[in-house]
């Protein structure tokens, strides 16, 4: 990766440090300030450029060692595996999207205060038919394959009125089943992985073991193993959102998603543009799906190839469309009656959910504007100067809101009014009818948020937490298009505690508790740690899940790109 000038004119505010790690308040210069309905933001000039971490690179199937500074708690036994986009071209052709990178594999081997570094390419049937011929021959999300110049003009006119079919490039995270891991996209195809070595193993693919034509790569687990998921299915019948239910266990003999089942179906507000989804809500007796009106045209997508379309054309935004909440229950598949609706707005990512007192609580990253998938095109990322200025600024940002969800509703209860009754609480859930419920969010955050440009990528101390009540949640802040800062909420006070330094850009922080923790944030943070500016300046960050001071580095000799998601696979 070749380090390139920024533009990056310092920061506006006070500097704070601390002997571990230093803390900026405030941003590049802020101009004007401009409302995004809830949300009021600075619109910031002289953003530095990234377009490095948008670049193709090799990949390092041997593990080389890293330079430690500081200390890796001896203790921290494992490998974070990453996953993301690798490579961006195949001859003179170029992908045109974030989302269409060859999946890189990563994995950051920790062990005895050292660390060592692999990658490789996960060698999916995209990545070898595009190797093999030298140019894209597989349509990703924002890049249609065009037909092969080999062939004569009636083929290639032909293969214009051909599906676009589904890609296994599954570049956006690592996930497991029955003890196995996998790499995963949001299409059919999943990938098993050695963890140890990242070498491919097989292709899965879930059209095989049940009804759906594809599953998040963000599933659920809970303590028994039992892993539940989403997908949705395209058929004569119509389309349909549904919950899958994958039952835990890897005996000799039994297939990788053998057993898998449908818990419940759930069919779209409008019959032929179901919504976008990226991930899903779990409590500890319910399932929860956000249907939001990120609108996906069924109608586009069997004509897009004719149009000369991609994937990424056929979603669209539509403010005018409420939220909808669908709640089902874990143990009967049976879908609540009750609709829970709140006003138009996008989520990737849900933080966690759990009951308490009749409620349902629902925390999620939250955007009032869903034309995120459009802004993160390769051109707009690679842009430089005001260009670049005018993309960040365009779009609105995410935040963390926390949404009260009565679970019961009787015939005597009264209409319009507040149903939340707890205590410290500003949301609202107002019963509009025996079948309906209107929903506002409170923030789960104070003002200084705003100064790092929202919060996205959340994680929490999952295995102690999830569909449980917490008070720590994880995330990267966004003061550019990429994340630029790792924080730490306090759901107690609503304060945050941030890591941030000039001109480097982390990845989602990783939760790994240490041996024999009492509370909850007894751990450390792990985050990858990139460095546009300075060549093979990456370096895996620990962070003390505490305090959130730096307690070590260990820097990689080689560039990285921008990834997405990944998790800890301890060997303790």
């Amino acid at each position: 990766m070749i380090a390139q000038r920024t533009r990056f004119h310092g920061f506006c505010s006070a500097i704070s440090s601390t002997s571990h790690f230093t803390i900026f308040h405030g941003k590049h210069h802020p101009a004007v300030v401009i409302n995004k309905q809830k949300h009021t933001y600075r619109k910031w000039h002289g953003l530095p450029e990234i377009a490095p971490l948008l670049q193709s690179v090799e990949e390092t199937p041997e593990p080389i060692p890293t330079t430690v500074k500081g200390i890796i708690p001896t203790w921290i036994r494992g490998n974070l595996l990453r996953n993301g986009p690798g490579k961006f071209e195949f001859g003179n052709q170029h992908f045109n999207h974030w989302f269409d990178g060859m999946a890189l594999m990563h994995s950051f081997q920790v062990a005895d205060g050292q660390v060592t570094y692999r990658s490789r390419f996960l060698r999916s049937d995209s990545y070898k038919k595009n190797s093999e011929m030298n140019r894209i021959v597989v349509s990703e999300f924002g890049t249609l394959a065009l037909p092969d110049p080999c062939k004569n003009i009636f083929q290639r006119f032909m293969s214009f009125f051909e599906m676009t079919k589904p890609t296994d490039n599954a570049n956006v995270n690592f996930v497991k089943y029955k003890g196995d891991y996998y790499v995963s996209t949001e299409t059919n195809f999943i990938h098993k992985i050695d963890p140890d070595t990242l070498e491919t193993k097989e292709k899965v693919d879930w059209s095989k073991f049940i009804a759906v034509n594809g599953a998040t790569a963000h599933p659920h687990v809970d303590p028994d193993g039992t892993v539940y998921n989403m997908g949705n299915s395209y058929g004569r019948k119509g389309v349909f959102y549904n919950i899958i239910k994958v039952p835990p266990g890897n005996e000799a003999g039994d297939d990788t998603l053998q057993g898998a089942k449908v818990l419940c179906s759930i069919s779209p507000a409008e019959k032929n543009k179901p919504s976008y989804y990226h991930s899903f809500a779990m409590s500890e007796n319910y399932v929860v799906f956000i249907e939001q009106p990120i609108k996906i045209d069924i109608m586009k997508i069997v004509t897009a190839r004719m149009k000369g379309k991609g994937i990424s054309d056929c979603i669209y935004w539509d403010p005018k469309q409420e939220t909808i909440f669908h709640v089902v229950n874990k143990h009967t598949g049976k879908l609540s009656p009750l609709k829970y609706h709140t006003k138009a707005l996008s989520n990737f990512h849900q933080i966690n959910a759990f009951e308490e007192n009749g409620f349902l609580i629902l925390d999620m990253c939250c955007s009032d504007d869903g034309q995120a998938l459009q802004v993160y095109s390769l051109q707009n990322l690679r842009k430089s100067g005001e260009a670049l200025d005018e993309v960040y600024n365009s779009i609105d940002r995410y935040f963390p809101r926390r949404f009260v969800l009565p679970l019961c509703i009787t015939s005597d209860i009264p209409l319009n009014q507040n149903l939340n009754t707890r205590h410290n609480s500003s949301a609202s859930a107002v019963c509009l009818s025996k079948d309906k419920v209107f929903c506002m969010s409170e923030d789960l955050h104070d003002h200084e948020l705003l100064d790092y440009g929202g919060f996205e990528f959340p994680h929490i101390h999952y295995d102690r937490c999830n569909t449980k009540p917490y008070r720590f949640i994880y995330g990267c802040g966004f003061g550019h298009l990429v994340a630029d800062s790792l924080i730490k909420i306090d759901l107690e006070s609503k304060k945050i505690k941030a890591w941030r330094q000039p001109g480097v850009y982390p990845s989602e922080p990783v939760f790994v508790p240490s041996p024999n923790s009492e509370e909850e944030d007894d751990g450390v943070i792990l985050s990858v740690v990139l460095t546009p500016n300075e060549d093979k300046g990456t370096f895996l960050l620990v962070l003390d899940a505490k305090t959130f001071e730096e307690v070590g580095r260990a820097k990689v000799p080689v560039n990285i790109p921008s990834g997405f998601h990944g998790t800890f696979k301890s060997l303790v």
